[in-house]
């Protein structure tokens, strides 16, 4: 039975060996990734008048990193129909509206503590809303 149980155990390993034998391995076909490549020379443009970049300077055409990941992660879109009428209705604001929100001259309207705590209450289906009358 020891004997069985070895020569089983030596067979199954010897299968699994044959299994990662470098000639099924070798015989896939994919890149050889020790080949190496020469490169081309560098050759100097015909144009002598272009003058070097400074050093650290961005590229003209590429723009700054902050320009870039802005493009990145807001891409130019085109506004709908809806929008631009919102926007042609509202027209133009006026030049000096942050002075005048400011000034104490401002017809504003104080809507009282109620309204911040609606603005500032958490979203929700309501489920778990009370109402709270002071008393």
């Amino acid at each position: 039975m020891r004997h069985s149980t070895r020569i089983l155990i030596a067979i199954g390993t010897a299968a699994m060996l044959a299994g990662c034998s470098s000639s099924l391995i070798s015989s896939r076909d994919r890149p050889d990734e020790f080949a190496v490549q020469r490169q081309a020379p560098l050759v100097i443009p015909p144009d002598f008048e272009i003058v070097p970049p400074a050093p650290g300077a961005p590229r003209p055409a590429e723009g700054t990193a902050a320009q870039q990941a802005l493009e990145v992660l807001f891409p130019p879109q085109e506004r709908s129909a809806v929008e631009t009428s919102a926007l042609d209705r509202a027209g133009d604001p006026e030049v000096s509206i942050r002075s005048t929100v400011g000034d104490p001259n401002t017809y504003t309207v104080d809507k009282g503590s109620t309204t911040r705590t609606i603005i500032a209450a958490p979203e929700g289906d309501g489920q778990a809303a009370r109402a709270v009358i002071p008393g």
